[in-house]
């Protein structure tokens, strides 16, 4: 600049004139820069922020509903003071899962039909789940349609999905009100326990359904069609597995009329091997309730007469004069647990 001061002559002016409208072209471009540079910092975060909600599956926000009332650890507000509030659900920031009220059950049941994320289905249930161990919501979720919603989600895909959705029709089947509702679906879990891996969560997920589902007669008669799906996975499943089915069993074995049916179903040989010291005693109490359930019905002599022609009944494997039992019974006598033994003085007699 001091240099074009210092020699300016004959067509300085225009020189000037060309810098003066450069200078100012410059101007234009750096402010066009600096607003690029702000829209960048502002929208930018927007954007950003935006990409990485998607690249995340399952964000629980510190006050969000989900974070409230499903035991998940996020940050609280103290440790996060730029985390933001849900301002919907804010006033239950205190609430557990025994005082929701309906319209945070709605909440998370408009988010389980909603969410295309499978992760945060799962939570949902879960959430809805722990909500349903208590009365007051177990009647809530009744009163706002949620058993059928929950229960669609017994056909979804995933097994882990499938489960967390029998855990929380099992709490809610607790309700013997919700009872009439859920017992259109025990063909449905009939049909898991039947197509799912032996001793998977998924079916011991089911049978804990089933069985709170059979504590009284009102729908005992929709599951037995399944009692030699039940009996044989006696034989081949673990402990764990074994008592789950023989509550099932024992609450159906204690209907009358239901005993044509129990003892007409095809049973393993191998069932009478579970009668013996080294199985568990928790399973082996259970068989020997179960048992002496079956021998509290007397068939008639045409009956009976019938059951004896097909070998791999139930009534041939337990309680035909033939059975295996009457041999394996005696040597219980000498089990080391007392109600064992008690129940097999019972039977002996």
């Amino acid at each position: 600049m001091h240099q074009i001061c210092a020699y300016r002559g004959m067509g300085d002016d225009n020189v000037i004139s060309r810098l003066a409208s450069m200078k100012a072209l410059l101007g234009i471009v750096a402010g066009a820069g600096a607003s690029y540079g702000i829209y960048k910092l502002v929208f930018g975060r927007v954007a950003d922020g935006g990409n990485r909600r998607k690249s995340k599956s399952v964000t629980v926000q510190p006050g969000s509903l989900m974070a409230k009332v499903s035991g998940f650890k996020v940050v609280s507000k103290t440790d996060n003071l730029d985390a933001p509030a849900d301002t919907e659900s804010s006033d239950i920031h205190s609430k557990s899962t025994a005082s929701l009220e309906p319209r945070h059950l709605t909440m998370l049941l408009s988010l389980l039909q909603s969410s295309p994320d499978s992760e945060e289905r799962r939570k949902v249930l879960v959430t809805l789940g722990n909500a349903a161990a208590f009365t007051v919501n177990q009647n809530l979720l009744q009163e706002c349609g949620g058993l059928h919603i929950i229960a669609n989600f017994l056909s979804d895909p995933l097994p882990e999905i499938r489960v967390q959705t029998l855990n929380a029709l099992n709490n809610l089947s607790m309700n013997i009100c919700n009872q009439e509702q859920l017992k259109v679906y025990i063909p449905s879990v009939m049909q898991l326990i039947e197509m799912s891996p032996v001793n998977s969560d998924l079916q011991l997920a089911a049978l804990r359904l089933l069985t709170n589902l059979s504590v009284t007669e009102n729908h005992q008669h929709l599951m037995k069609s399944s009692i030699t799906l039940l009996v044989s996975l006696l034989v081949v499943s673990n402990e764990d597995q074994q008592i789950h089915v023989l509550k099932l069993l024992v609450n159906l074995s204690s209907n009358p009329d239901l005993m044509d049916d129990i003892v007409q179903a095809q049973a393993p040989a191998s069932l009478i091997l579970l009668f013996d010291c080294c199985t568990s005693t928790t399973v082996l109490l259970r068989l020997l309730y179960f048992v002496g359930n079956l021998r509290a019905w007397r068939p008639s002599a045409q009956v009976a007469e019938a059951l004896r022609r097909r070998q791999d009944s139930l009534y041939c494997v337990l309680l035909d004069g033939s059975s295996q039992l009457h041999c394996k019974l005696p040597l219980l006598l000498y089990h080391p647990d007392e109600e064992v033994k008690t129940q097999v003085a019972r039977l002996l007699t």
